[in-house]
């Protein structure tokens, strides 16, 4: 009975141990222990610019090109966030696609301009002026990212 029970003990050993292994590290040590929600760096981002966060996620995508970046799912649906690391001090394999992150980095933002077609309402008022109607107009936009400088995935 006792060479059962160690049997079984050394089984589950050795599968935690396997386990374990499969966790790979990338650039820096982790060194913060509070996770933070990505939800709520994503309701609110602007109260974490600048400040470095620990989260964890689910990667949904992968850069293609250098693997320089993962997108983490949040703990809400249909919310992500995207961890920028700089191009090749941290190339995300594209296996890493449906496997937990945790990572460590410092939220940031940068704007983006975007073109956007006019509505209908904005080209009516163009013609009204004898102009010319623009079917496309500049938008900017705030984006908010994790520059990472750890991971475990």
């Amino acid at each position: 009975m006792n060479k059962i029970k160690s049997i079984i003990l050394f089984l589950i050993v050795l599968v935690a141990l396997l386990q374990a292994e499969d966790t790979k590290k990338y650039g820096e040590e982790i060194t913060l222990t509070e996770k933070t929600k990505i939800s709520d760096i994503v309701a609110n981002p602007q109260d974490f610019v600048g400040k470095k966060v620990l989260v964890e996620g689910t990667v949904v995508n992968v850069c293609k090109k250098r693997g320089c970046w993962i997108e983490l799912s949040s703990d809400k649906e249909f919310e992500s966030i995207r961890v920028k690391v700089q191009d090749g001090v941290i190339v995300f394999p594209m296996e890493s696609k449906g496997k937990t992150a945790i990572v460590e980095g410092e939220v940031y933002s940068f704007d983006y301009e975007t073109e956007v077609e006019c509505s209908g309402s904005d080209c009516e008022k163009s013609e009204e002026k004898n102009k010319e109607c623009e079917h496309h107009k500049k938008e900017i936009k705030t984006i908010y990212q994790i520059k990472g400088f750890g991971a475990e995935i």
